[in-house]
């Protein structure tokens, strides 16, 4: 008799559940989910914000920013699940000890948390953007939302490191390390402006 396979789908569940599940060593979740699970409650606020410029001002840009606010909403709930995909090919070749297939699979395995870095980026232009324009009441969903996607991105990034870390490929540990203190830093310069913004 085969097997029974069951596909478990983490987006679903409740907060309690999915951070039992983080907090659990045994747990196929990882750093990654837990870093898309921030950053949706990071466009999350993003969305709000957007939603209460709108009321206040209608626009073509406010629109806009309220459209991909959602988008970038739903695809990081998205991604809680697939970062856990993405990480199969690591744990199949640690399973089965082969050196060459753990160093090739390493790379995939970031594959959800560079994703989440990028998209937090584009999460805190639009609230620098956003935090010129909203309404005073709203200002500070703006800059929570700013706390939130630099804290998911900070989170993303240490998984991407240690990963790195442990390549034996000395240039993508140097050029990974040197590609994420750059992004950081600019990271840095969107959050200050929200700050002074907000």
């Amino acid at each position: 008799m085969a097997e029974k396979i069951v596909i478990e789908i983490y987006k679903n569940k409740t907060p309690e559940e999915l951070t039992k599940l983080l907090a659990d060593p045994e747990s196929r979740l990882e750093t990654g989910s837990g870093a898309a699970l921030t950053a949706s409650v990071a466009a999350a606020l993003l969305c709000r914000c957007a939603a209460l410029t709108k009321a206040a001002a209608e626009g073509e840009r406010t629109d806009y920013i309220a459209r991909n606010a959602e988008i970038i909403r739903s695809y990081m709930v998205h991604l809680i699940d697939e970062d856990v995909k993405c990480r199969g090919p690591l744990r199949r070749a640690l399973q089965e000890g082969e050196a060459r297939e753990i160093e090739a699979a390493r790379r995939p395995a970031v594959a959800i948390c560079e994703e989440i870095v990028n998209m937090m980026g584009k999460c805190l232009e639009l609230l620098a953007e956003l935090a010129g324009l909203c309404p005073a009441e709203a200002r500070h969903y703006a800059l929570s939302g700013a706390e939130l996607a630099l804290g998911s991105v900070k989170a993303a990034m240490g998984y991407i490191l240690d990963m790195a870390g442990k390549s034996t490929d000395e240039t993508y540990q140097f050029v990974t390390r040197r590609e994420n203190e750059i992004t950081l830093a600019h990271y840095g310069e969107l959050y200050a402006q929200i700050k002074e913004k907000a």
